[in-house]
């Protein structure tokens, strides 16, 4: 009888574990609700980033960054490859987007990259982000080129969707403008702190 009960009691627990990751993967397959006041900023369009400091002919490329952001934190080893690669032709910049207080050593700290570390949440307004992780690349001239997801798996191992990488090697190799599809262009992962959802 004791056997029967432990037996049962372990296939109650494997059933609630198994349940709980299916859920945590079925919630982050959802899109990020839009919040009530969202404001559109379409590509082509000039954004308010004067603030900050960067090389005039290179693209900017800003990585909206939540360190309490399961999201974040699953595509980080590939923004540090896409920071490694280009570092020569980009500028990089991490915008953190949280409630908790953290130092510019802190984030680096856990990025495990030395580049600039912004703590404006205005910047994503400007470039109509509400949702972690995402990423912008504006240009020269402060025009928004992409502003989008960096892969539809939230691990980024599919390289076939790596839509954030496109668009860089499209901007800096001069090609056609690729058209990506809604899974590039619709926000999934964590809402920004104090977003009011619809």
């Amino acid at each position: 009888m004791r056997r029967i009960f432990v037996l049962l009691w372990l296939s109650i627990l494997a059933t609630a574990v198994i349940g709980l990751f299916w859920y945590n993967e079925w919630i982050y397959s959802l899109p990020t609700q839009v919040p009530v006041s969202y404001k559109s900023v379409l590509p082509g369009e000039i954004v308010d980033v004067h603030r900050t400091r960067r090389t005039k002919e290179n693209p900017l490329f800003l990585h909206f960054f939540n360190p309490d952001c399961p999201c974040s934190k699953f595509n980080m080893p590939h923004f540090k490859s896409l920071v490694t690669q280009y570092i020569d032709r980009v500028d990089f910049a991490v915008v953190v987007l949280t409630k908790k207080v953290y130092t510019e050593k802190e984030i680096q700290k856990k990025i495990g990259l030395k580049i600039p570390i912004w703590f404006d949440s205005s910047l994503a307004t400007a470039c109509g982000v509400y949702s972690t992780p995402q990423a912008v690349i504006i240009e020269p001239g402060n025009k928004l080129y992409y502003r989008g997801n960096y892969n539809r798996n939230r691990y980024c191992t599919d390289i076939k969707s790596n839509y954030a990488q496109q668009a860089l090697e499209t901007f800096l190799y001069k090609k056609n403008q690729i058209q990506f599809s809604q899974l590039a262009l619709k926000a999934y992962g964590c809402p920004l702190p104090n977003c009011t959802q619809q």
